[in-house]
């Protein structure tokens, strides 16, 4: 019961450069408790999801101080980073049961309802494939799921939560020019318009250290991963799955 495994970015070969996979530093705001660990994920004894490649966590910093020089009383949140195969598996399962009693169907019994389902859940979460040719991004630790918080620590509001299914997740569903196209269009236009400056303002900084953002994730960044290439046009991800075994 997992989405597809093939993905536009999935034939781009990998040449892992061995970079470290490092433990973020005090400058970047953890957002805690861990949301997937706090539902019982197996990460496993030492394996923080606070952790990502060295040459991430430092295009990260490169971010945070665009940001800041733009709104200084603003920061970066980390809400997710390093990612093992065997926790991608567990929320995959975890998010399609809970879309599935969202919408009254029973996750065991096969159908198309089912099905639309999964597809929908797989625009969001990549497939956990243990195919080191094609690793989930997260697994890479090139990949970051984050948003931007008040100097106080408190996330600001983009318009929707992280890891929603729907096209409220777009990183360009607030634009202005798309609101006719919105069936749930908001009676407060002013408040969109915020919305969509915050969500192209993280993009714009993540965009300036480096970092190419998901397609359909407002909240999603990667460098170096497969996706990274195939949105910048490189001929190969320099970051492939991270075995924790590496030390």
């Amino acid at each position: 019961m997992s989405p597809s495994p093939l993905r536009p970015w999935s034939p781009i070969p990998i040449q892992d450069s061995a970079e470290a996979l490092i433990p973020l530093p005090a400058q970047l705001l953890r957002l805690e408790p861990h949301p997937y660990a706090s539902l019982g994920a197996p990460y496993g004894d030492g394996c923080s999801p606070f952790q990502l490649r060295s040459g991430v966590v430092e295009r990260l910093l490169r971010a945070q101080g665009e940001l800041q020089r733009q709104h200084s009383d603003w920061c970066l949140a980390i809400f997710d980073g390093w990612r093992p195969v065997r926790v991608q598996q567990f929320m995959v399962e975890h998010t399609i049961e809970s879309e599935c009693r969202r919408l009254g169907l029973d996750p065991r019994q096969s159908g198309p309802e089912l099905e639309a389902v999964i597809a929908d859940v797989g625009r969001f979460w990549a497939p956990p494939s243990p195919d080191p040719a094609t690793p989930p991004p997260h697994s890479t630790g090139g990949a970051v799921d984050l948003t931007l918080a008040s100097s106080g620590g408190e996330p600001l509001d983009l318009g929707g939560e992280i890891d929603a299914i729907g096209a409220v997740s777009e990183p360009d569903h607030y634009d202005p020019t798309r609101r006719s196209e919105r069936l749930e269009a908001s009676l407060e236009p002013l408040l969109e318009q915020e919305w969509h400056r915050r969500r192209s303002l993280l993009r714009e900084v993540m965009a300036a250290a480096g970092f190419a953002q998901h397609p359909h994730e407002w909240w999603h960044f990667s460098h170096g991963d497969q996706l990274w290439a195939w949105r910048q046009g490189a001929a190969a991800a320099i970051y492939g799955g991270w075995d924790p075994g590496r030390g």
